[in-house]
């Protein structure tokens, strides 16, 4: 008898958890040996447990999904994540394709093309929801246009939204109510973007930002 497939669950939403948990141990041959509610737990059961598949939402506390699936990817290669989430524009797409993730699909998935999924990124392929397969496909073939250069590579996801909020004129406390953080966790995102940006005080790295496009008036508060 063949070794079952291991998962493990990231999504900070207790129903989504329990849904996919009661769907996938359901089923023949694949068994669900742990749950994450944030990115860095989802990171830390990844390398302890070295799941087959690890699905993974992007739109997380502590850590989004994307640089979750980075980190995992780079410390437990054999770990294959594969993205759930409700985030179906480009930019998440590419990514997460950047970041190491062997598959993709949107909530609302059916039960058997999670099924399938989950499956096959354990036997090494990439898998797509309908949804997105044919801009990736067109992406990797070159008939569509590539996304724009995110500002400011050398930021995390998470550090890019603090700084937009930053931009914005928001406090600390404004952002971290905004981003569900601590006020601690904030604080520590604003010094590594001061260190990354080479810039000295929150006036520098508000004027850098929205010389970059970040904190438009549109997008300020009244």
């Amino acid at each position: 008898m063949s070794e079952p497939v291991t998962v493990v669950i990231a999504d900070d939403h207790p129903m989504i958890r329990q849904g996919l948990r009661l769907t996938l141990d359901g089923l023949p041959g694949i068994e669900v040996i742990g749950e994450a509610t944030t990115g860095q737990q989802a990171v830390d059961l990844g390398e302890s447990l070295q799941p087959d598949v690890l699905i993974m939402d992007i739109n997380m506390p502590e850590l989004n999904g994307i640089d979750a699936t980075r980190e995992l990817t780079r410390s437990s290669p054999h770990v294959n994540v594969l993205i759930l989430t409700m985030f179906d524009d480009d930019a998440s797409v590419f990514q997460a394709m950047r970041a190491g993730a062997r598959g993709y699909l949107l909530k609302g998935a059916g039960e058997q093309e999670i099924e399938r999924a989950v499956r096959d990124v354990a036997g090494g392929q990439a898998i797509f929801g309908p949804a997105v397969a044919q801009r990736v496909l067109d992406y990797l073939t070159g008939t569509a246009p590539r996304p724009q250069q995110t500002a400011f590579p050398e930021l995390s996801e998470r550090e890019r939204d603090v700084l937009r909020l930053l931009a914005q004129g928001r406090s600390n406390p404004d952002i971290a109510r905004q981003l569900y953080l601590s006020p601690k966790t904030v604080r520590n995102h604003v010094s590594n973007i001061f260190t990354k940006l080479q810039v000295a005080d929150r006036a520098q790295a508000i004027i850098k930002a929205r010389d970059a496009g970040l904190g438009t008036a549109a997008e300020r508060p009244t």
